[in-house]
């Protein structure tokens, strides 16, 4: 039996009504997996939870479905960001695909002294964060925020969320159980400068944390420090 293809749509949903797909919906039905009218698809907007829907109408740019029913009530999936120094573009690829998949509601690009980037596609951003959360089965998908200096972020932080930073080489300790809202910040691959670090350390909601005895990859730092976090109590 085949797999239900499962598809975001920006669109309200409701029992017995119609609404439109993407011409890259489309092309994928159609085109990649073979499917025709009247087959069965899952459809999400991160709003109104998952739905039971139909292809109504499928061409080669155009596709509509049929909602049914809902399949599973929209639930709180938790509010943990991840601040990550801009890397090379398929390494930023992979911090998108894997913090979408870790359940990560909002993104922060973030330029550092020894960032490697300094801009970013966010629509190209936001579609990896789409079909991530489409093939992982998670009802919303994360925002995927404009990338900001470290400074001005660290200056406009909401106090109430800890913001864990991963320092390596560092005597710090490891990530402890927390309640509240929380954020994981991870570094250039060359790491914080000493006054990035000076900087971190003035502000009380930031605890510097390790995340093992081995020296990480900025992408392997970024999933090893959002498991760590789910571990230690994060839902």
């Amino acid at each position: 039996m085949s797999t239900i293809p499962r598809l975001f749509v920006d669109h309200p949903l409701l029992s017995g009504t119609d609404v439109p797909g993407s011409a890259g919906q489309a092309h994928y039905l159609g085109s990649v997996i073979r499917r025709t009218v009247g087959d069965e698809v899952c459809v999400f907007n991160g709003r109104d939870g998952e739905w039971r829907a139909y292809i109504a109408t499928l061409r080669r740019d155009r596709v509509v479905y049929h909602l049914d029913a809902q399949r599973r009530p929209q639930v709180p999936e938790g509010d943990l960001w991840l601040l990550f120094a801009l890397l090379k573009r398929d390494t930023t690829d992979l911090v998108i695909e894997k913090a979408t998949e870790l359940g990560v509601s909002a993104i922060q690009p973030t330029i550092t002294e020894r960032t490697n980037a300094a801009r970013v596609n966010e629509a190209r951003l936001h579609a990896i964060a789409i079909e991530a959360a489409e093939q992982c089965e998670r009802l919303t998908v994360p925002e995927i925020r404009p990338p900001r200096p470290l400074s001005a972020l660290l200056e406009s932080w909401p106090e109430d969320r800890t913001l864990f930073a991963a320092i390596e080489r560092a005597s710090v300790g490891p990530i402890e159980p927390l309640a509240g809202p929380r954020a994981l910040l991870v570094g250039p691959e060359g790491g914080f400068t000493p006054a990035e670090l000076d900087a971190l350390r003035r502000y009380k909601f930031v605890t510097p944390v390790t995340l093992g005895p081995l020296v990480l990859r900025a992408e392997t730092a970024c999933v090893v420090g959002l498991a760590l976090l789910r571990s230690a109590g994060y839902r």
